[in-house]
């Protein structure tokens, strides 16, 4: 089924995703790293993912799959599982 730009998903690392979902990860300053990076095993230390999302041309549209997503763990965005909580929480309050 395409998806809202009308494209067809594609089979990307285990799940179906839109042709714009693979540009911002194909661009994303990760890409290449150490995924153990981004998956501490406490929020606090992060700090070296953080470091390479402030540099991220993409970290919005990574933030923003993180959030719309629900991902569970890891550093996406530039922000960490607590904090993708507490920006979900203030978006429902603004609604």
């Amino acid at each position: 089924m395409p998806d809202s730009t009308g494209t067809e998903p594609t089979f990307y690392g285990g799940i179906y995703v839109s042709a714009k979902e693979i540009q911002w990860r194909q661009l994303g300053a990760c890409r290449g790293l150490d995924p153990t990076v981004f998956y501490p095993d406490e929020d606090d230390e992060g700090m070296e993912a953080k470091e390479v999302c402030a540099q991220c041309s993409v970290r919005v549209a990574c933030l923003e799959y993180a959030l719309t997503s629900r991902e569970k763990a890891g550093v996406w965005g530039g922000a960490t599982e607590r904090e993708r909580r507490r920006i979900i929480r203030q978006r429902r309050r603004s609604a």
